[in-house]
């Protein structure tokens, strides 16, 4: 009986995403001919949908980690710095003398270098974040707009304030390669999300996570070790951050300091509240993706049918406050029972 409210409960919190994803999809299907289309080129996928799930694959990355660090009651501000940091050192390790004016390539390095460098600073920047959070005890939402803030200058620092170009074949690939007919992020999304639903759905680590959420006092008397916890959380988000800067940075074929991840992470938080995520508890991996798919589904919506840009993001606003009230059980019940009193009026 548990199993089937769990599994009632998680139906419930997928629900009303997946109508709002369906509505807008739908709305694309009548007004945008072709939107649904998926065409086979060269053995490699096309389509609007393919582009929306590719263009979406850092915020969804972000995604991932932000649901676990949501479940554990925190929150994670920096992720958007971490983006700018990850894909700096990619940039400038591939072009290392650029920044002082250098504009020959020297030696072509070592995929492995460009890739691992940047991953390792990631997490430690998460393990700061951990470490402010669950060992000195600052608020996350301090902890982290910390990180935010310094990150990114740390970013510019590397870069000298300039945006590094370069040309990296086996790199590029990572942003704008295929790899079974599907764009290579799109599989970088599948494999993590694969890896982190193993983790916290066929393992106790998800119940760990859920329950420092819930009430880390008690899981602490229980033997939960919650200090560990949030710092692996944390520092599984600046990994999944240093991923999503790579992917960026691959695709643009630069580092661009000043712009790599700019608040993207108020769409991954949106993801995970739209999700069905709230914060401290019982979390849904598979919501919050839905949610970053709503979003980049809007986005492109909007673009499609010329909406001004300067209104775009009201727009997305406006939309995402009425997927979340929606999806809001104590609204629907007010709701429910004003349409009720205005039905009784009128009769």
């Amino acid at each position: 009986m548990s199993n089937q409210r769990i599994n009632n409960e998680n139906f419930q919190k997928l629900l009303w995403p997946l109508v709002a994803l369906g509505l807008i999809l739908l709305f694309n299907f009548f007004f945008t001919p072709g939107f649904l289309n998926v065409e086979v080129k060269d053995g490699h996928l096309f389509g609007s949908l393919i582009d929306i799930v590719n263009r979406g694959a850092p915020v969804m990355l972000l995604t991932i980690g932000m649901t676990l660090v949501f479940a554990t009651g925190g929150i994670d501000l920096s992720v958007g710095a971490v983006i700018a940091i990850s894909g700096a050192l990619a940039a400038t390790i591939i072009r290392p003398d650029y920044v002082k004016g250098v504009l020959e390539y020297g030696e072509l390095r070592p995929l492995f270098m460009v890739v691992s460098i940047p991953l390792l600073v990631s997490m430690a920047a998460g393990l700061w974040n951990g470490l402010l959070v669950a060992i000195v005890g600052i608020q996350p939402i301090i902890a982290t707009l910390i990180l935010m803030v310094a990150g990114r200058g740390i970013a510019q620092l590397i870069t000298q304030g300039q945006i590094v170009v370069f040309i990296h074949e086996p790199f590029q690939f990572i942003g704008s390669g295929f790899l079974f007919g599907l764009p290579f992020p799109i599989s970088i999304v599948i494999f993590m999300c694969a890896v982190t639903y193993l983790l916290t759905r066929k393992t106790a680590l998800g119940m760990f996570i859920e329950a420092v959420g819930a009430n880390p006092v008690a899981s602490r008397f229980m033997g939960v070790k919650e200090r560990l916890i949030k710092v692996s959380v944390y520092t599984f988000s600046g990994l999944c951050s240093g991923i999503a800067g790579l992917i960026i940075c691959a695709d643009i074929k630069a580092a661009d300091a000043n712009h790599a991840g700019f608040l993207l992470e108020l769409d991954a938080i949106a993801s995970v509240i739209i999700g069905g995520t709230m914060w401290g508890g019982r979390f849904t991996l598979i919501g919050s993706i839905v949610g970053t798919l709503i979003i980049q589904s809007l986005t492109t919506t909007i673009l499609t049918i010329g909406i001004a840009p300067e209104v775009t993001l009201v727009f997305k606003a406006v939309v995402i406050i009425c997927v979340a009230l929606i999806q809001s059980e104590d609204f629907r019940k007010v709701f429910t029972h004003r349409l009720a009193e205005l039905k009784a009026k009128s009769s």
